[in-house]
């Protein structure tokens, strides 16, 4: 994952020097602003026309794109409770340490006026769960099980999922102040598809270990987010509607997260 980001990253940020401010919404130029395609990275201007007022007619927007960066905290959901049930308590979590990491990297839709716009986007997410309990979860099972590995001593025992994400999002957003910026509000639904599941264990006695498998995540996931923010930062909240586990005894063990958001372009 640190390999992805780091690499989004670096072409976000040669985008960035070619560009500046292309990923803020904001110009204080007057310049035609036209779209920007530099063969790998296409950057969208979505703000204003040359002369400097608001477009009011509808057109397609949509390209590559580096935006709605979300880190925050993750929180699993056992029927309706945040206590787990007694099938679930082996996923006993340390709650400061279980975190959400996602960013949509591609988008198009259709902004019908200056204060609306529909769009589709894709990009990652990934829902990393530090494990408060010395196990490890069984690869390759039928059954969602697990294996006590007392005496070994886990300083760290990171259980993860990592999907494709697909939203659907509904922007609304306010005429610019006098500081160029605008408040707004983006939510919608979302489908994800997953890429894997994945261990990571550190321990003196075993050093740093990494497994990979489904580990009985769902295959599909549908849930919806709500953001709200100013300029270029603001809120997030995300709630998953189905099974995090397609395994009969984590019925209605779900996820939510919540945090801060990045670019709300």
């Amino acid at each position: 994952m640190k390999r992805l980001i780091y690499t989004t990253l670096l072409v976000s940020g040669l985008a960035g020097v070619m560009a500046p401010g292309a990923f803020a919404q904001q110009d204080s130029t007057k310049k035609n602003r036209k779209d920007l395609d530099y063969g790998i990275v296409k950057i969208t201007r979505d703000e204003k026309d040359s002369t400097n007022k608001d477009l009011k007619k509808g057109r397609f927007v949509g390209g590559i794109t580096f935006t709605r960066v979300d880190w925050g905290f993750s929180r699993l959901i056992d029927n309706g409770s945040f206590n787990l049930s007694p099938n679930n308590e082996f996923l006993d979590y340390k709650g400061g340490k279980t975190s959400t990491f996602s960013f949509d990297v591609l988008q198009f839709g259709y902004r019908f006026n200056s204060n609306f716009k529909v769009y589709v986007a894709g990009g990652f997410d990934w829902t990393l769960i530090r494990l408060r309990k010395d196990i490890t979860i069984a690869k390759n099972s039928n059954e969602f099980v697990y294996t006590d590995q007392a005496p070994v001593h886990f300083s760290k025992n990171r259980f993860s999922s990592s999907y494709v994400h697909i939203p659907l999002n509904f922007e609304f957003r306010t005429s610019e102040n006098k500081n160029s910026k605008r408040f707004y509000l983006v939510l919608g639904p979302e489908v994800s598809f997953l890429l894997n599941g994945k261990i990571k264990q550190v321990s003196e006695e075993r050093g740093k270990e990494k497994q990979y498998d489904s580990y009985h995540f769902q295959s599909v996931r549908y849930g919806g987010t709500v953001r709200f923010g100013y300029g270029g930062i603001g809120l997030f909240t995300k709630y998953y509607f189905n099974d995090m586990f397609t395994t009969s005894q984590q019925a209605g063990l779900k996820n939510m997260s919540f945090g801060v958001t990045f670019g709300l372009n």
